[in-house]
């Protein structure tokens, strides 16, 4: 049986006979002085015809299935999808808001800016996830989880622009204590149903506020959801 040694000098890995095993000689590549282990000290593999050969059967097969990492693979044509996806929902807000189809109905507001935004965090989780993620979230469960991501963003957003509408004035310390909070919140919600890092999350709700601010311009509303203000009393007299 043949003794796996390595020479502390020179790194250099090859094999003696048993023989010389316990005995000391020099290593045949650097002369440094190497201690031979023992046969009771040498590590025994059990099975080496499955791993001898690099986990292949006597067949050639593998005998173990490889885990494939899944890649980001954004084609020419996803890309342009993307691009044509976001015009045609910003034009047509854009033409509906001209005609006051969201004026005034926050029930159509909320579904509208549901059907952009469930998409749009499956889409940005894909940019977003850690790449030494082996398996992402795909199909079914990715579907689901940007579903009720979306739910939870659209509950935060109402109470963003209740806070601007009920609390933040032209003072800037008033914005400064509304929005940290909100974004600590989407960020959390990002983390904990895409199950990606808390910085990610945080971009992830900073890409569904953009995409909320710009649609509310599009279709006429303001950049801003503020409650009406009440009409002015009549004066007495």
């Amino acid at each position: 049986m043949a003794i796996f040694v390595v020479c502390p000098g020179c790194r250099t890995r090859f094999t003696v006979s048993d023989k010389f095993a316990g005995k000391s000689g020099p290593c045949p590549k650097c002369k440094t002085i190497i201690q031979i282990p023992k046969l009771e000290e040498q590590l025994v593999i059990h099975e080496p015809e499955m791993f001898g050969s690099g986990g292949r059967s006597v067949t050639g097969e593998l005998t173990l299935k490889p885990i494939a990492r899944m890649e980001r693979r954004f084609t020419p044509v996803m890309i342009l999808t993307i691009v044509g996806g976001v015009l045609v929902v910003f034009v047509g807000t854009l033409v509906l808001g001209h005609v006051g189809v969201f004026r005034d109905n926050l029930w159509l507001q909320a579904i509208g800016l549901a059907a952009v935004t469930i998409p749009a965090s499956a889409g940005a989780y894909e940019f977003l996830r850690n790449e030494d993620d082996l398996k992402p979230l795909r199909g079914r469960d990715l579907w689901v989880r940007a579903a009720i991501c979306a739910a939870g963003y659209l509950l935060l957003w109402w109470g963003f622009n209740w806070l601007v509408a009920n609390f933040v004035t032209e003072e800037l310390w008033t914005w400064a204590i509304v929005i940290p909070p909100v974004f600590a919140a989407g960020a959390f919600l990002g983390y904990l149903i895409f199950e990606i890092e808390f910085s990610a999350g945080l971009l992830h709700f900073a890409f569904f506020s953009l995409i909320a601010v710009i649609l509310r311009w599009a279709a006429g509303l303001g950049w801003i959801w503020t409650l009406p203000t009440p009409p002015a009393p009549y004066p007495i007299g």
